[in-house]
């Protein structure tokens, strides 16, 4: 049985200073003095969700943009200022929201913020950058049309979640890529990037409340009277009997497979059940239940595990595996039966002990770096997770019953409803 850590030994209510600046922002911020360095990570509300349909991959361009140069520095300026110290910066593009990351030294922890606040209020977004990342950007959707897992997954969305904005790809198609102007850029920006629900971690070697301060000089005078609010999210129709999709890349060895259906929000409370249970049926070890039928005692796939993706309003829980295209039909069916029998009998008590002993034990683990701390600070804050939860998630993990996992599996899992996709020859 894994070693529980002492409560008060991991990141809480004590520990964590939390503090919403008049203009909305969050800031989260938890002193390690054992580094000399600072890391700051969080999100804000402007992601694919905003976009229309003829525009799929805007937020994701605009993001991209943000530090190709603001008002008072160039792109050149702005990774110059960072390397000469050391440090980096820089966004990310999601469904829901984008996100943002920087490392540097404790005493830099200024011009990391300044940064921050100056890329995210005044970009430019410059020509000519802007024309150098829609090449980027269409080279990078040239190599995703061929590559099998990517066109996998962005088929298994599209008929899982069909009609639906979480069926669109975040990275566009090319024709919208192509279509996109530098005004819809501007636009994009000044309708969505703003200080409500944006949300800042700062962890290292500085003060709570100190880094709280810097946070409030260097962006808690900002405001947008034209961001816009979140749009509503229809909500997502669960399958009635299973979809069969395949997407043909000529000239390909290997066939990818995706098999899956709607699972748990991260917020619901059946998440931590199903997500032992996903540990059972296709993580721990070399792959869990899955791994050990499909790959390696059937040796049908080259990689074979499942997948349990909780975000905050749908969740999916799928199996992924790369087969010989003359093993498709064998490698799903037996994927079908494993899932079958699964649903119809859980986990045994062995393998529940050692997925919790596993997420027990890799608790303390994940949280040794401040990248690692910043990121749980961040989940706890965008599921409602509350402040102690780190400190909750030992006793948590522990209270849950073979029932529970048996009962999760059987109510997500139906091998009557799910959708396969795949991509290859």
């Amino acid at each position: 049985m894994a070693k529980t850590l002492p409560p008060q030994s991991l990141p809480g209510p004590e520990t964590i200073h939390r503090e919403t600046l008049a203009n909305g922002i969050t800031v989260l911020s938890r002193a390690n003095f054992n580094s000399p360095s600072v890391i700051i990570s969080g999100y804000f509300a402007s992601g694919s969700l905003f976009e229309s349909n003829d525009q799929l991959g805007l937020a994701d361009f605009m993001c991209s943009c943000l530090m190709r140069g603001s008002e008072t520095h160039s792109m050149q300026q702005l990774y110059e200022a960072l390397e000469s110290i050391g440090a980096s910066f820089g966004y990310d593009s999601g469904t829901r929201s984008s996100t943002f990351s920087g490392r540097a030294l404790v005493e830099d922890l200024p011009l990391l913020l300044n940064i921050l606040a100056e890329t995210l209020r005044h970009p430019v977004f410059p020509k000519d950058q802007m024309e150098r990342l829609r090449t980027q950007l269409l080279t990078s959707l040239a190599l995703r049309a061929q590559d099998t897992s990517d066109m996998a997954d962005l088929i298994f969305d599209e008929t899982l979640f069909k009609d639906h904005p979480f069926g669109r790809p975040d990275d566009g198609w090319p024709e919208t890529i192509q279509s996109i102007t530098r005004r819809d850029l501007k636009e994009f920006h000044r309708r969505t990037v703003g200080p409500r629900e944006l949300v800042i971690a700062v962890v290292g070697a500085i003060e709570p409340r100190r880094a709280t301060a810097l946070v409030q000089r260097s962006l808690g005078d900002w405001t947008n009277p034209h961001q816009k609010p979140l749009p509503s999210i229809p909500a997502v129709q669960k399958l009635k009997k299973i979809h069969t999709r395949h997407h043909t890349i000529a000239g390909k060895s290997q066939t990818d497979l995706v098999i899956g259906t709607i699972g748990p929000r991260r917020r619901d409370d059946d998440y931590l059940a199903a997500s032992l249970a996903n540990s059972v049926l296709g993580q721990f070890g070399m792959g869990g239940r899955i791994g050990d039928v499909v790959r390696e005692k059937a040796g049908l796939a080259y990689y074979a595990y499942s997948h349990l993706g909780a975000g905050y309003e749908v969740g999916t829980w799928d199996v992924s595996a790369g087969v010989n295209p003359k093993n498709v039909r064998k490698a799903t069916g037996l994927i079908l039966r494993e899932l079958s029998a699964f649903a119809k009998r859980g986990a045994t008590k062995s393998e529940l002990q050692d997925s919790q002993d596993n997420f027990i034990g890799r608790l303390p683990l994940s949280l040794e770096s401040n990248n690692g701390v910043a990121g749980a600070l961040l989940n706890m804050e965008r599921n409602h997770l509350g402040l102690d939860y780190l400190q909750r998630y030992a006793d948590l993990v522990r209270r849950i019953t073979r029932d529970e996992v048996q009962a999760v599996a059987e109510k997500y899992i139906d091998p009557s409803r799910l959708v396969i996709a795949s991509a290859g020859p």
